[in-house]
């Protein structure tokens, strides 16, 4: 690691094929084993907490987040976005992406980068593009770590309806009213059990407004994910050793979406955080890092033994 704040390295562009560039930035050693981490719905690469990229950097990874499409400084996409009609309705336009394509995403940027396969953390709407990466790119993923997310499935993970009145509203006209959205959002949808830093978020919620302010790409990242509807049997094709983290206080995806995330993986493994919404708090983040530490290590050992007795 070298001297000074290893989240300030430079934030590069790829071109990822499909007429996709993503934005990335690695932190850590970039000859340690890669980790890759996927954002949530409208997230940003800085949406992950420093600390917990600085800890897992520490720990021995090459972290590599990313601006998924139609966020941040990625490529914006020219579907017209969805109608809150068509959202309910679950009718999109022809040329809609899915979650398919973000996961197609990640692995074009993991192979131009010459780091697959890595270890693959996703949250959210990124647990669910780290779980198609796996099934449909089982050679660019060597473990899974799968938080607060869901498989699609009606019947699980379903937001509550006040997080829905939440979801649904107008987007923003301003920066002030984008960073007032995102207080009041994770006031609602954060941890229980864990201290809720307002200035936090309204920094956070600030530089991502900076950065790149698109709520026509959150609409379509929202319609991505309803458009890929139940991806439960997709799972079930996936090898990589998987673990599934949840908290138990979560507002966004119900605790039902990582039990079920759980039983579709074979062999997948749910640890799940007491007093935990759906957010990153601080005083989750050493619980957090050191399951995806500990996770990925046995994958590594796991594999070098089987490399071995082959």
């Amino acid at each position: 690691m070298t001297d000074g704040d290893p989240i300030e390295h430079e934030e590069r562009l790829t071109d990822v094929g499909r007429g996709v560039t993503l934005c990335w930035q690695g932190i850590g050693d970039p000859t340690a084993p890669p980790l890759l981490l996927v954002a949530g719905l409208g997230q940003q690469l800085i949406s992950w907490p420093p600390e917990l990229c600085d800890a897992l950097a520490e720990a021995g990874f090459h972290v590599i987040r990313f601006d998924n499409r139609d966020t941040g400084r990625s490529t914006s996409a020219t579907t017209r976005p969805p109608t809150t009609r068509e959202i309910v309705l679950r009718r999109f336009p022809a040329d809609q992406y899915t979650l398919d394509d973000m996961a197609d995403d990640a692995a074009g940027l993991l192979g131009a980068l010459g780091r697959a396969p890595a270890h693959v953390v996703g949250v959210s709407m990124g647990g669910m593009i780290g779980q198609m990466l796996a099934a449909r790119h089982p050679d660019s993923v060597r473990s899974l770590v799968s938080i607060m997310s869901t498989t699609g499935g009606r019947r699980v993970g379903q937001p509550a309806l006040s997080t829905l009145r939440l979801m649904l509203r107008k987007a923003p006209r301003d920066r002030d009213e984008a960073v007032l959205r995102a207080v009041t959002m994770f006031r609602h949808i954060g941890s229980r059990g864990f201290s809720y830093d307002e200035d936090r978020v309204r920094a956070m919620a600030g530089a991502a407004y900076d950065r790149g302010f698109n709520p026509a790409g959150v609409a379509r990242q929202m319609a991505a994910i309803l458009k890929s509807g139940d991806r439960t049997a997709a799972l079930r094709g996936i090898r990589a050793p998987t673990l599934v983290i949840h908290g138990d206080r979560d507002r966004m995806v119900h605790p039902t979406g990582g039990r079920a995330t759980a039983r579709a993986i074979p062999g997948a493994r749910l640890e799940t955080i007491h007093g935990m919404g759906h957010d990153l708090p601080a005083g989750a983040c050493p619980t957090i890092v050191r399951a995806i530490a500990q996770h990925a290590r046995a994958a590594d050992a796991a594999a070098g033994a089987d490399a071995v007795a082959a």
